[in-house]
């Protein structure tokens, strides 16, 4: 059974390193450089889910639930540093990651964590901090370029061994502000790209992600193992992407705080693409604040990716002024009913929720309608927003995966979707044991970005999500925010059907590229289910105030008990 604890900055206990590694000297899980290798996990041989370990008591681990805030009280005061800090969260990967509970959450460490840390304590110690991120660790999605000692392969084995030429932003930016990147996490393979029968967390390079909450469950996708990550208290925080669904669905299942940002916000180079008018990276954290630290920090116009261009207009480098405990007051709220209706527990903790939003004083609109259309184009696609979205994807995910591969060497193997096809195919035994790569296949058949089907598709995509949809909504209703479920409780893995998705509100702001915001709410039988805050472009400040009252209310984290199965 899940353990209940508070989310308040206030909430943080602090055990010296000395005592930790007392506590942890028998595992003998460091090494002399303070590393730990992570072995490739291969998929599992059986569905048998391992004895859980309970690793959950403070005693155990002295990190635990700790907040950015409480880490820089800690490291100010030299009660820990970086290089401490990081070797504690190394050794709790070593310990859940492929040993106990075998989360398989973390795809490789960085053999040169500790060695950054120490250079950021000798940086304190001569400059002083140079934020808020400094000494934090973090781990990136698998499908995040990093210039270092670790690869970067959006969990395939087509790409092993692979390390991109230069770091992402997101990954430059994170070092500039001082955090260490402790991994690479685990994922949806190609971003839950791949195949219409796929299992959410498997990859195969890093095997089947694990929910923490209750092993044999799956930890949604495609950012698993960075919402799986944060949850268990592997790292501090997490970066995730999300095309659609892929940061704010792993926030739910895992108990977390899930920040999708307007498109254009974060840069985008340097991560795997699916769709150049979708995709973003955001934050994953265990509470809004810590989401919103990080935030700030990849925040900024990149020339990289045009997209970028409006972020120094809109973006924020700081988002804690916005972090107001009376924040909902005042607030107008529409309750969006056409995503309920999937699970009646889910629905009772919506309720809840409406219910906590108007004690606390916002203006709740119930309900609110949001059209998906039905109409067909010329071109003959038809204008509803589910299959305009698939129609734009699969273009435009050629193009971008193109793109990127093709700046590779001349000698890889791999330079295009066909050859990852191609590669697929000859080593079927372990990239396809469960489930195959259809929408590789469809994708690769579609034509160019100036295909007037398209063309068609993307423009029936904005219309429907934005005109016809968040934009109207919020207008005819003087909104300020659309309040809907994240999604259901976390589905018995299956490897023969794929996902169980138990509805969901994540489409809208994902084809329309608005920020959306997924906290804590509650829990089904103790597998943890979230609310989505969502709404026009750039209200990201908006929506973290509604978010952070919402969150000070409910504290409705919850600490993983790593339960092998619900009986």
């Amino acid at each position: 059974m899940s353990v209940q604890r508070p989310t308040s900055e206030t909430d943080d206990t602090h055990v010296s390193r000395r005592e930790f590694l007392r506590a942890s000297a028998a595992s003998g899980a460091l090494v002399a450089s303070g590393s730990i290798a992570c072995r490739p996990a291969s998929p599992p041989e059986s569905d048998v889910v391992p004895a859980a370990l309970p690793p959950t008591d403070s005693a155990d681990f002295p990190l635990e639930e700790m907040t950015i805030g409480g880490l820089r009280e800690a490291m100010a005061s030299g009660e820990w540093t970086a290089r401490s800090v990081t070797e504690a969260y190394l050794v709790r990967i070593e310990q859940l990651n492929q040993q106990g509970p075998e989360l398989r959450a973390v795809i490789e460490t960085n053999p040169d964590a500790a060695l950054l840390a120490d250079v950021l304590d000798r940086e304190r110690g001569l400059q002083g901090a140079r934020g808020p991120l400094h000494g934090i660790p973090v781990v990136l999605k698998d499908n995040i370029d990093t210039s270092d000692r670790m690869t970067t392969t959006a969990g395939s084995l087509a790409l092993a061994g692979w390390v991109p030429p230069r770091d992402s932003t997101v990954a430059d930016r994170l070092r500039a502000a001082g955090a260490v990147l402790l991994g690479k996490a685990n994922l949806s393979e190609w971003a839950n790209f791949r195949s219409t029968r796929s299992s959410s967390g498997w990859s195969a390079r890093g095997g089947q992600c694990r929910n923490p909450y209750v092993l044999d469950r799956n930890p949604c996708g495609s950012s698993s193992g960075s919402g799986v990550a944060v949850s268990a208290n592997l790292t501090m925080v997490a970066i995730g992407t999300e095309t659609d669904g892929s940061i704010v669905c792993p926030s739910t299942a895992n108990g977390i705080v899930g920040i999708k940002p307007t498109v254009g916000l974060v840069s985008r180079a340097g991560v795997i693409p699916i769709s150049h008018t979708q995709d973003t990276a955001g934050p994953m954290a265990r509470t809004v604040r810590d989401a919103a630290l990080v935030l700030g920090a990849l925040v900024g116009v990149d020339p990289r990716d045009p997209a970028t261009a409006e972020s120094g207009t809109f973006g924020q480098t700081d988002y804690t002024p916005f972090l107001d405990r009376d924040g909902l007051r005042g607030m107008r709220i529409g309750v969006a009913r056409r995503f309920l209706g999937f699970h009646s527990a889910v629905d009772q903790l919506v309720e809840n929720a409406v219910d906590v939003m108007r004690s606390a004083g916002a203006v709740v609109v119930d309900p609110v309608d949001l059209q998906a259309g039905g109409r067909t184009s010329e071109s003959g696609v038809v204008a509803n927003l589910g299959a305009a979205e698939a129609e734009v994807l699969s273009y435009e995910f050629k193009a971008g995966l193109n793109a990127y591969l093709a700046a590779r060497r001349p000698d890889a193997e791999v330079r295009s979707l066909a050859d990852v096809i191609a590669f697929n195919e000859r080593n079927a035994d372990t990239e396809m044991p469960y489930f195959g790569q259809e929408r590789l296949i469809e994708a690769d058949a579609k034509g160019p970005l100036s295909d007037p089907r398209y063309l068609a598709a993307l423009a029936a995509s904005r219309r429907l999500s934005r005109a016809e949809g968040i934009d109207r909504t919020m207008d005819d209703h003087q909104l300020d925010a659309i309040v809907g479920p994240t999604g259901g409780p976390a589905w018995v893995t299956d490897y023969v059907n794929g996902d169980h998705f138990g509805g969901s509100s994540s489409r809208y702001p994902a084809v329309a590229g608005y920020p959306n915001i997924s906290v804590p709410a509650g829990d089904v039988h103790g597998l943890p289910v979230g609310v989505s805050f969502f709404g026009r472009a750039w209200s990201e400040p908006t929506l973290i105030r509604i978010a952070y009252a919402f969150e000070q209310i409910i504290q409705a984290r919850l600490v993983p008990a790593f339960l092998p199965t619900l009986t």
